[in-house]
């Protein structure tokens, strides 16, 4: 039986970043490159013909833009890469598509079901945070099995305010109530990054240090610390959503 391959959408608009948060999302979730369908919407559009049908799961990488960001503040590539994305959402949710959206999938999953997303609460600077899986979370077939306490690897300006409409809550931490939900069965997105480790995010670090996460100095010292820990947890779920669904 010929298996489907999974749909990887990318939202950075730096190359170096893109190229390297796709290696890491096919080395954490076991994924050969003919195994997937990468598409760079900040190069180009989502294809008229697409259809949902023919991949087994959409996975949705992070990036620097920001939902909550009025539109006239938007520069005209985000705003576009947000509008395709968006695009997308209303077929995967109606027909509980598998989806797994990493860090800015949240937002974009929220703003969908018309939830709040803002930079009123719950923003986390670049670094590790240490989660918690609810009682919702120890049964999900992602998560359960798994400590209920783990490190995942964070940096976000803005954040979802309030449970979106018809989401189970899966994963919490203190500074960021909503790290994980899951909308129908099929549905997941994450604050935290399931892709990340410390190598990862030091690219990051590297290439956003300019972009208001953190003070630049403080660039080495956010380095060191995501490369001292012990994230092993999330990268684990990302696995589980490849394996279940392809």
């Amino acid at each position: 039986m010929v298996m489907k391959p999974f749909l990887i959408l990318q939202l950075r608009p730096e190359t170096d970043a893109s190229d390297d948060e796709f290696a890491a999302i096919l080395a954490k979730g076991g994924l050969s490159a003919d195994r997937v369908h990468r598409i760079r919407l900040d190069q180009e559009n989502l294809p008229a013909d697409l259809r949902l049908e023919e991949y087994a799961g959409v996975i949705v990488g992070g990036g620097p833009g920001c939902v909550s960001d009025p539109a006239d503040k938007k520069h005209p590539v985000e705003a576009r890469i947000e509008a395709q994305i968006l695009s997308l959402m209303p077929a995967i949710t109606a027909r509980d598509h598998p989806f797994m959206g990493c860090c800015y999938g949240i937002g974009i999953l929220a703003h969908h079901l018309g939830a709040t997303v803002s930079k009123d609460r719950y923003g986390e600077p670049v670094g590790p945070t240490v989660c918690q899986l609810t009682e919702d979370g120890q049964a999900d077939p992602l998560l359960q099995d798994l400590p209920r306490d783990f490190v995942a690897l964070v940096g976000h300006k803005e954040a979802v305010q309030d449970l979106p409409q018809g989401c189970v809550h899966l994963v919490a931490s203190d500074p960021c109530p909503f790290q994980m939900i899951r909308h129908g069965q099929n549905v997941y997105a994450t604050q935290f990054h399931p892709e990340a480790d410390g190598d990862g995010f030091a690219t990051r670090i590297r290439i956003y240090k300019d972009h208001g996460y953190f003070p630049p100095e403080d660039a080495q010292r956010l380095t060191d610390l995501c490369h001292s820990a012990p994230v092993t947890v999330p990268p684990q779920m990302l696995r589980r959503f490849v394996e279940r669904y392809g």
